[in-house]
């Protein structure tokens, strides 16, 4: 038969996993590699620390005064490392930030949840699901600024002037924030490297088609540089 502490204990960690769980799933739903699994024991953990430095007298002693903040402290330095792990360049594109966010707030839901404070952790997990679901739907609907990192080469002798590029990339509604020019492949090919700018997200569709047509092309590139 369990005392009350232990059943308190049982049900703070296996709250936390559930929560976790339920945070993660979102994230394993959009086939993010830190799914429902990792936010489970992430949150798991933070709940089994906390409830370890909270009822630190069974197994420690009367003599000992606990001092969950400092465990608090620790958990959240620590989680950086894991969230820093998520994070990762491709290309010309910074993926994994909001994974790595719902990670760290995983975190501190279990650590709430690890010390009894139900009704934040509860709060908490209701807010995290909606930035992460209902916000979602709303941050495709606003209009943001699209911008891309993109090479456009051409033969030697068949250069589009940057006049005409400019024309051509407006026509397909970009706007170049920045351009350079180099000559490569031993100088057989000549290419410009351009950052460009749009207010419509399938722009770079438009433009890569339109740049399929174009005979003098011999290679582009367009890289979005959004996460």
């Amino acid at each position: 038969m369990l005392t009350h502490d232990e059943f308190t204990i049982v049900v703070r960690i296996l709250g936390a996993a559930v929560i976790g769980a339920v945070i993660g799933f979102e994230r394993t739903f959009h086939g993010r590699p830190a799914g429902f699994r990792t936010h489970s024991l992430v949150c798991l953990a933070s709940a089994l620390l906390m409830v370890m430095a909270v009822y630190q007298d069974r197994w420690l002693g009367d003599s000992i005064a606990p001092e969950p903040t400092r465990v608090a402290q620790g958990i959240m330095t620590g989680i950086g490392f894991l969230g820093a792990g998520m994070i990762f360049k491709e290309s010309f594109t910074v993926r994994g930030l909001t994974t790595a966010a719902s990670v760290w707030v995983t975190a501190a839901i279990g650590i709430l949840v690890g010390v009894g404070f139900w009704f934040a952790a509860i709060a908490g997990t209701l807010t995290t699901l909606a930035i992460l679901g209902v916000l979602r739907l709303v941050e495709t609907r606003l209009p943001v600024e699209f911008y891309a990192h993109h090479t456009l080469a051409f033969a030697r002798d068949k250069v589009m002037s940057e006049e005409d590029v400019r024309k051509m990339l407006a026509e397909q509604g970009f706007t170049i924030v920045n351009v350079s020019s180099r000559l490569v492949d031993s100088g057989q090919q000549f290419e410009y490297r351009m950052v460009l700018m749009s207010r419509d997200s399938k722009s770079g569709a438009r433009l890569s088609q339109h740049l399929l047509t174009l005979p003098e092309v011999n290679e582009f590139k367009i890289s979005p540089s959004n996460d």
